[in-house]
């Protein structure tokens, strides 16, 4: 799909649902086991609004749609300012990330997209963008 991307053209946004036990699942694989992704008690005394998701999970599910956009073309960069946290309530629903996108420049083999991501109506990540070689 890079061949088809061209500057200008927005990308379909892709939402990604995550539960409490996604956040085990991703402690266990990345070794991250900080109570504030498990325990409403310790998120909370911290001043946070519960449990809320691992950045680099967020950051991963970013990944996951600038795969799907690109036909998993190979990532260059990938960054973001982590802003506002993703908090995944007890239950079994949880809580929806969207990831938008927009081709900002396709330049030689190189396509920077430029990222929107939110949890609701809330940015939860700064500058976010992607650059693939297609």
């Amino acid at each position: 799909m890079t061949g088809r991307l061209q500057a200008g053209q927005s990308l379909p946004t892709q939402v990604f649902s995550v539960r409490r036990a996604d956040l085990i699942r991703y402690a266990g694989a990345s070794g991250d086991f900080n109570p504030i992704h498990w325990s409403d008690r310790v998120a909370t005394s911290v001043g946070l609004p519960g449990v809320i998701a691992h950045g680099m999970f967020t950051m991963g599910l970013v990944a996951r749609a600038v795969e799907v956009w690109t036909d998993a073309a190979e990532v260059v960069e990938l960054g973001c300012r982590f802003t506002n946290p993703v908090p995944v309530p007890d239950d079994e629903v949880g809580v929806e990330v969207s990831v938008a996108g927009t081709v900002k420049e396709a330049a030689g083999d190189l396509i920077t997209i430029t990222l929107e991501v939110t949890c609701g109506a809330v940015r939860v990540l700064g500058m976010p963008k992607a650059v693939v070689r297609g």
